[in-house]
């Protein structure tokens, strides 16, 4: 890739992990007045609508058997599998078990990598990976008011298979990413998304109080169809056409120093000295991760988008 090419697709990912991270603290807010399923249809239904339109215009992707199928597919594992394996297990686990499972993602995917896409990954990338689980390790029991808590086997089995389904999300887009664009991709995943979660939504329906709603979870709710759902998949679906999975992948580790930040500037909450350690681990392990020898091209570089 051209050097503008990779401080654009870097920039890309930063923003979609900034806006990921802030989103934790807008699902808390919105999470107060909405029920878990209403609140995820509500953002992708709307996201659903701004992408209609802007496909209609731009152009759908060749919708053709193959891809209507790789799409469905992608959309299942993300948002769908995802957003429900991540639901249903925080319901009978611990959000700081479910912290450090999801950060296993970057691991994960690297394996996958290997396995499916022949991506070499080099020391110092391996070495980063490790290192960031080390940091979020740090972030997520470095609390002072940390406890420990033990989550059911099953919550953990559903935590595990978030992580299963954002790692094959992941290595679903890069392949897409050959011959659809990142807009497509983005667009038709949200689209299916909406779609796959009306059935819960109307589940959940009966017992939702419009009248309960107040104003903050309202904004809450306009800022992660905005930001979380639209702006950062696209900036993220775009990097995934861009540089190898594996190292898109451990950019997810940058999430919860993004989100203790937010939580201290916009909730009150503080970190401890040992989470500030951690969040400069995973500072660093996230420039190793992405090292590579200049004198080594990048050969997916021709895997542009359409």
């Amino acid at each position: 890739m051209k050097k503008e090419s990779t401080v654009f697709t870097y920039l890309a990912l930063a923003v979609a992990v900034l806006c990921w991270g802030l989103s934790f603290v807008a699902t808390k807010i919105a999470l107060q007045s909405f029920s878990p399923f209403c609140l995820i249809f509500f953002r992708f239904f709307a996201a659903s609508i701004f992408f209609l339109i802007l496909l209609w215009r731009t152009g759908f992707p060749p919708l053709n058997k193959k891809n209507i199928k790789a799409l469905l597919l992608l959309a299942i594992m993300q948002p769908g599998f995802y957003f429900t394996f991540e639901t249903i297990g925080l319901q009978y686990t611990s959000a700081t078990k479910t912290s450090l499972i999801i950060a296993t993602i970057p691991v994960v995917v690297l394996l996958f990598s290997a396995l499916f896409l022949k991506e070499r990954m080099r020391f110092f990338n391996i070495l980063g990976i490790l290192l960031s689980l080390s940091g979020v390790t740090l972030l997520v029991f470095g609390g002072q008011d940390v406890q420990d808590v033990q989550g059911m086997l099953i919550g953990d089995l559903m935590i595990v298979g978030a992580v299963f389904s954002a790692s094959f999300y992941m290595i679903l887009t890069r392949r897409l990413g050959r011959t659809i664009s990142s807009v497509q991709i983005t667009g038709m995943q949200v689209i299916f998304g909406a779609m796959l979660f009306f059935p819960p939504f109307l589940w959940d329906l009966p017992d939702f109080n419009w009248t309960s709603v107040s104003r903050e979870a309202w904004l809450a709710l306009a800022a992660l169809t905005l930001f979380a759902t639209i702006g950062a998949f696209l900036c993220y679906n775009f990097a995934l056409t861009r540089i190898p999975a594996a190292r898109a992948a451990v950019f997810i580790n940058g999430i919860p120093l993004v989100t203790a930040t937010g939580a201290w500037l916009l909730l009150g909450e503080r970190l401890s000295q040992i989470q500030l350690i951690g969040g400069a681990i995973v500072l660093i392990a996230v420039v190793l991760a992405n090292h590579s020898p200049k004198t080594t091209a990048y050969s997916a570089g021709t895997a542009r988008t359409s």
